[in-house]
C-alpha cells in the first residue's frame, strides 16, 4: 500500500506515520509537508533512513507538485492544515490558502487520478454547545463556524462533499474532537501546560477555564482514520471523539497533579474573542458501522502524554524556545 501523507510532519499526521509502519509491513508512504511553525521534522527522525518513507518539502497548494506525487500511490490523507485558532484570528488568509485553496488542489488531482482520499476534519465546525447539556454533534448537525480556522475547515468539507458529488471522487472525512498525545506542538493546552509547569512557569487559562472539549488519544484518532480509508463508505462523514467531556480548568488541575505542582502556578487570563464553550462528539456512527473502540481512556492516556514531555525535554525544548522569542 502506498499513501501520499501531506501534513505528515505535524502532529497528528506524524503520529498517523508511525501507527502505519508498526501496523503494515508492507506500507511506502510519501510526506509532502511545507514544515511551517507546527511541522517537525523531528516527529518522523526515526523513519530518516527507512527506504519505504520519503519526505518531500512542498505546499499542498502546488499543483504541479501534488498532481506528480499522486501517480503512484494508493492512498491520499490529508492532516494539512493551519490549525491554531488564535492564530487564525490574528491571521486569516493563511488558514484561507492551506485549508482551502490548498485542498482544492488535492480534490483535483485526486479526481484526474482516480484516487481514494481521505480529509481531517474537525468538530469545530459546528460552532459549539451549550454548557450543561446532553447535546453532542453529530453527522448531522448544522454548520456553524466560530473562528477563520473552523470556517476554513468547513469550506474543505463542503469542497469534499462537492467533489464526491459531482465527479465521483472517492472521498470521506473524519471530523474529530480534540487530540492529545506525543509529538503536540506545545503551544496547545495540554502540552504547554505540561512544559509550562515542569518549568515551573505560569500556566495560563482562558477566562474561567469553564470551556468544555471532549478528548480523544491521538492514537485512537489515527486507528479510526485506518478504519475509515480500509472500509468507510464513499462521500460519508464519520465524527470521532472520546467520549470524555472535560473543562479546561479541570485538565490543567489534572495534570499538575500528576506532575506534582501547584495550582498557584494556574494564570486566568482574558478570555479569546469567538471563544466555543463546549465541543461533544456522537461517534455512534463510526462504532457501529466500522466497529471502532478506543483504547485509551483520558486518565491512562494523559498520564502516558505527561511521561513523555518529562522524557523527550531535547523534543520540545528547541520549539519553546521558538515560541518564547515570537517565531
Amino acid at each position: 500500500m502506498r499513501y501520499l501523507i501531506t501534513g505528515g510532519s505535524g502532529f497528528i499526521g506524524s503520529n498517523f506515520i508511525h501507527y502505519l509502519f508498526e501496523k503494515y509491513h508492507d506500507v511506502h508512504v510519501t510526506n509532502l509537508d511545507k514544515l511551517t511553525y507546527a511541522g517537525n521534522p523531528a516527529n518522523l527522525k526515526k523513519f530518516e533512513a527507512n527506504p519505504q518513507y520519503k519526505f518531500v518539502k512542498g505546499d499542498i497548494a502546488d499543483a504541479k507538485l501534488v498532481d506528480e506525487l499522486m501517480k503512484d500511490v494508493d492512498f491520499v490523507v490529508n492532516f494539512a492544515a493551519e490549525t491554531h485558532v488564535d492564530r487564525s484570528i490574528t491571521g486569516p488568509s493563511e488558514f484561507i490558502q492551506t485549508n482551502v485553496v490548498g485542498l482544492h488542489t488535492l480534490l483535483d488531482a485526486a479526481t484526474q487520478h482516480k484516487k481514494r482520499l481521505h480529509h481531517i476534519s474537525t468538530d469545530e465546525v459546528f460552532g459549539d454547545l451549550p454548557l450543561g447539556t446532553g447535546q453532542k454533534f453529530t453527522e448531522h448537525s448544522t454548520y456553524f463556524p466560530s473562528s477563520p480556522y473552523s470556517a476554513s475547515k468547513a469550506a474543505g468539507d463542503h469542497l469534499l462533499h462537492a467533489y464526491s458529488r459531482t465527479y465521483g471522487l472517492d472521498a470521506t472525512i473524519t471530523n474529530c474532537s480534540n487530540n492529545y498525545g506525543p509529538y503536540q506542538f506545545p503551544e496547545k493546552l495540554i502540552p504547554k501546560t505540561i512544559v509550562n509547569a515542569l518549568r515551573d512557569k505560569p500556566v495560563p487559562v482562558y477566562a474561567q477555564g469553564r470551556n468544555v472539549r471532549d478528548w480523544i488519544h491521538v492514537k485512537d484518532h489515527c486507528k479510526a482514520i485506518d478504519m475509515v480509508l480500509q472500509t468507510g463508505r464513499t462521500g460519508e462523514t464519520y465524527l470521532v471523539g472520546g467520549n470524555c467531556e472535560k473543562a479546561n480548568l479541570e485538565v490543567v488541575r489534572q495534570i499538575l497533579n500528576l506532575l506534582g505542582k501547584p495550582e498557584t502556578l494556574i494564570q486566568l487570563v482574558p478570555d479569546r474573542p469567538g471563544h466555543d464553550l463546549r465541543y461533544a462528539i456522537d461517534s455512534s456512527k463510526i462504532e457501529r458501522e466500522l466497529a471502532f473502540k478506543r483504547d485509551y481512556e483520558f486518565e491512562k492516556g494523559l498520564a502516558e502524554t505527561v511521561e513523555w514531555y518529562k522524557q523527550n525535554q531535547e523534543w520540545w525544548q528547541p520549539l519553546v524556545d521558538r515560541l518564547e522569542k515570537g517565531l
